[in-house]
């Protein structure tokens, strides 16, 4: 392996360009249905209906995600990287058909869930190759480029979902993936090898964790449904308990979601998935933040789209900005990303319930929160992840690439399971209309800042392991 820092024109010239292009197409195509769902889905609860069940499209999303995730090491072990893509491709297209010819919500959600089968794939695949197709020196700025992908998504996401939602054919904001969903699978017939070369037998899935990982966020999702603050407590507290049967199985268990001891005490991984996950938390608040956007200042699909895109082009920029940084540096970005966040989350608590009817200084300030959340996670986003995969063993790396993925889609659908509760308990639904939307936003937000506090805690930890072992340092 080369010593030399890796730059960008190694990780996309000669042999690695075509790699970079599969590798972060497909989660490209992940990030743009998102925001395209995002972007249009104030327009299709005006149609179909369902706005109390509106979180439940990023819940049941994620969850499918999560389970695809899982799924990607056992189908690279059967049927190699093209055929992986393929199911992956597969289930993407179907669930995009049936999002575009739902007559109502529970059809919408089905066909959100079987998206988030394929995304999930996708999203794995992109993370999961990395150690094997590019060399070390390459991860950071390769992790960049992936999650770089966001930035894209923020772009062409709520352009197509925009446009749609303005012409009120949101219909065929879905059906405008298919066929690019066709031309990215060309792509990877002609990229990638068939077969599944010398890649050894996948372990078992850790079936136990994945249904409590299900039954919790469920938990938390169908509470959320119910008014009652009662049954939302009780709810989550079925969630917690559940969560932690799933730390214990996790730990004691023969077949894992994460590298052997990840969960103990003293594990160099415990305190780098707590800042991402607690990181993720706080960015699920941006499902909302088209809605508010339009019912609380007056913005249209198209701009709104924008604007709550504006977490993930901040996280884009802070991400390539810090992705070549060395020693010191890193321990800079891991500690200060999380105070950024949070400073975001506080001001958009404050700005984003009023009532500002366009505004535009109120606007400008909502913008600059929106950027500020993004570009906190985005400052130490590589080297966190770089940091996992150098803290496992190497008979683990697999292991280790599948849970970078799997612990931002387990924060993510936690993370979407309690806005929705957050936002029905603030009065999204009851009283509804202006006054309830102002409330949701103020709790909503209010609450979920709680998690980059927590998550300043835990990046110390984080940057004191890199001290402690002077990994980065020249």
């Amino acid at each position: 392996m080369s010593s030399h820092e890796g730059n960008w024109g190694d990780l996309l010239s000669g042999k690695n360009a075509a790699c970079s292009v599969v590798l972060s197409g497909g989660v490209a195509l992940h990030a743009i249905n998102i925001y395209i769902a995002t972007t249009v889905l104030p327009s299709v609860v005006q149609e179909i209906g369902g706005l109390n069940l509106y979180a439940w499209n990023t819940t049941l999303f994620v969850i499918a995600s999560i389970l695809g995730s899982a799924l990607t090491s056992p189908t690279l072990s059967r049927t190699g990287a093209r055929g992986t893509y393929a199911v992956a491709i597969l289930f993407f297209l179907c669930g995009s058909l049936l999002c575009a010819l739902a007559p109502g919500m529970p059809v919408m959600l089905l066909g959100r869930a079987v998206q988030g089968l394929g995304g999930g794939f996708l999203f794995a695949l992109g993370y999961c190759m990395i150690n094997e197709v590019f060399e070390q020196r390459l991860w950071p700025r390769a992790f960049a480029l992936i999650s770089g992908m966001w930035g894209v998504a923020t772009l062409v996401g709520p352009a197509i979902g925009g446009i749609f939602a303005d012409m009120h054919a949101w219909r065929l904001a879905f059906g405008f993936i298919v066929p690019v969903t066709l031309a990215y699978a060309w792509l990877v017939l002609r990229t990638l090898p068939a077969g599944r070369g010398n890649r050894a037998a996948a372990a078992p899935l850790p079936l136990a964790q994945l249904l409590l990982l299900t039954a919790a966020v469920l938990a938390i999702g169908l509470g959320s449904t119910d008014p009652r603050l009662s049954v939302n407590l009780a709810s989550v507290a079925v969630a917690a308990v559940l969560l932690v049967m799933l730390v214990r199985r996790e730990r004691n268990g023969k077949y894992r979601m994460l590298p052997r001891n990840a969960l103990r005490r003293g594990s160099p991984l415990l305190p780098l998935y707590l800042t991402i996950g607690l990181l993720v938390v706080g960015m699920t608040s941006e499902t909302f933040v088209p809605y508010f956007l339009q019912l609380l200042h007056g913005q249209s699909p198209l701009l709104s789209g924008y604007l709550a895109a504006l977490m993930a082009a901040g996280w884009t920029l802070a991400e390539i900005w810090s992705s070549g940084w060395q020693g010191k540096r890193i321990r800079l970005a891991i500690v200060a990303g999380p105070l950024l966040v949070l400073a975001g989350m506080t001001a958009l608590t404050l700005a984003l319930p009023v009532n500002g009817n366009g505004a535009p200084g109120l606007l400008v300030v909502i913008s600059l929160a929106l950027l500020l959340v993004g570009f906190g996670i985005g400052l130490g986003w590589p080297h966190l992840l770089t940091r996992v995969l150098q803290v496992t063993p190497e008979e683990e790396q697999d292991a280790a690439a599948t849970s970078i993925t799997t612990v931002q889609l387990v924060a993510t659908a936690l993370g979407a399971a309690l806005a929705g509760m957050l936002a029905n308990q603030g009065g999204l639904n009851a009283p509804g209309g202006i006054a309830g939307a102002q409330s949701a936003a103020y709790v909503l937000f209010g609450v979920l800042a709680l998690a980059p506090l927590l998550a300043v805690f835990s990046a110390g930890r984080s940057a004191k392991g890199l001290q402690n072992t002077g990994a980065t340092e020249k």
